[in-house]
C-alpha cells in the first residue's frame, strides 16, 4: 500500500454559480515531487487553499499523512509559500523570518541557527554582504522570494506546498530553488507545486495532475504520461526554407493533427492513421533537405495543450485560481 502524504477525495469547491473545483480525487506520495499544473484560473490555488484548511470544500474529503487535515498539530507539519507573497516590509531580515520560526514553535536559539544557515546557503549573507540586517523593503524581488522561501522551511517540514514558486524568479534564483526542491526530495519530503510553467514540471517532478476547468484531465507519473503519449510526435527541422510543396505537407491535417515551432525544429503531432514514415517519405519526394527527422516523446507543454487545448486555457485565464 503507497504512503500517501495528500489523499483528495471527491472534493468539489463553489463560489456562488462557479464551480471552482469539481470532483478532485489525488493521491501524492510520500517523498515525492508533484506537479499541479493548469492554466491561470483552472482550480490549483482554490485545491491548495482547501489543503491547508484556509478555505473548506463543500464536498469530498481531504487527509494528510493519513490523518483530516483539520486535526490538531497536522498542519504545523506543512511550510506554505503563497503565490501572493507577503512580508512585513519595515521589518529587518534576520527579526522577520525568526518571527516566522517562533510561530512554528521554534525556540529562539534554534531558530537563529537555522536562520544563520539558510541565509548563508541561499547568498543573502556572504563574505561581502549580510543582508540580513537590512529592512525586507530594502531588498530586490528575488532577494524578498528568498527570505519568503526560508520562512516556509524554517521548521523543517515533512510537506512542502509551493504556489507559482518560480514566479518573477531570475534564472540564478530559479536555479537555488530547484536545488533545494531536489534536496528536500533526497530527505524524504513531499513536494507539491502549482505552476503554469511546464518546463520546470517536466525537469523537477515525479508526478502530475493537470486541471483545467476545476477539472482532472490527466493525472500519473511524468514517465508514464510520456509514455502514453510516445510515438505519435515527430521532430523535424530543416537545412535552410522549406519550401512551398513542404509548406503544403506540414498543413496537411490528415498527415498532421498539430505543429508547435520550436524555433530550432517543429513538433509535430501525427494526425490519427498517419505514420511517420508516410511524413517522411513525403517530404522527401517534396525535396526537403532534412537536418532532423526524429520520433520523440512529445514534452508535457505539448501533452498540456493537446489535453487542455487553447479553449481550455482561454476559458482558465479569468476566475478563481
Amino acid at each position: 500500500m503507497v504512503d500517501l502524504a495528500i489523499d483528495i477525495r471527491g472534493v468539489t469547491k463553489r463560489y456562488a454559480e462557479h464551480v471552482a473545483v469539481r470532483d478532485l480525487s489525488l493521491q501524492v506520495p510520500r517523498g515525492a515531487v508533484y506537479g499541479l499544473l493548469g492554466p491561470n484560473g483552472a482550480g490549483k490555488t482554490t485545491t491548495i487553499r482547501m489543503i491547508l484548511d484556509i478555505i473548506a470544500p463543500d464536498e469530498g474529503t481531504i487527509t494528510l499523512f493519513g490523518k483530516r487535515h483539520t486535526d490538531t498539530g497536522v498542519l504545523d507539519r506543512v511550510g506554505y509559500l503563497p503565490e501572493e507573497r507577503g512580508l512585513y516590509k519595515k521589518m529587518k531580515v534576520r527579526d522577520v523570518l525568526k518571527f516566522l520560526a517562533e510561530l512554528k514553535g521554534i525556540d529562539g536559539s534554534e531558530a537563529e541557527r537555522r536562520i544563520e544557515a539558510w541565509m548563508e546557503r541561499m547568498s543573502l549573507k556572504t563574505v561581502d554582504k549580510d543582508w540580513g540586517n537590512s529592512k525586507v523593503d530594502e531588498l530586490s524581488r528575488g532577494m524578498q522570494q528568498k527570505v519568503q522561501f526560508i520562512g516556509t522551511l524554517i521548521h523543517d517540514p515533512d510537506l512542502v506546498i509551493l504556489d507559482e514558486p518560480f514566479s518573477g524568479l531570475d534564472p540564478i534564483n530559479a536555479q537555488a530553488l530547484k536545488d533545494t526542491v531536489v534536496e528536500l526530495k533526497a530527505r524524504g519530503k513531499t513536494v507539491i507545486f502549482s505552476t503554469h510553467i511546464m518546463d520546470n514540471a517536466e525537469k523537477l517532478c515525479d508526478s502530475i495532475c493537470i486541471i483545467a476547468q476545476g477539472q482532472k484531465v490527466l493525472d500519473g507519473a511524468v514517465s508514464d504520461v510520456k509514455a502514453a503519449h510516445a510515438g505519435r510526435t515527430v521532430a523535424v527541422s530543416f537545412d535552410g526554407a522549406p519550401g512551398s510543396a513542404v509548406d503544403a505537407i506540414l498543413r496537411d491535417t490528415t498527415l498532421i493533427a498539430s505543429m508547435d515551432d520550436q524555433n530550432r525544429f517543429l513538433e509535430l503531432e501525427l494526425a490519427d492513421g498517419a505514420s511517420s514514415s508516410e511524413l517522411l517519405q513525403r517530404l522527401v519526394h517534396a525535396g526537403a533537405s532534412l537536418q532532423r527527422f526524429e520520433r520523440v516523446q512529445p514534452s508535457l507543454h505539448r501533452i498540456f495543450l493537446e489535453k487542455v487545448g487553447a479553449t481550455g486555457v482561454e476559458a482558465g485565464m479569468s476566475g478563481h485560481g
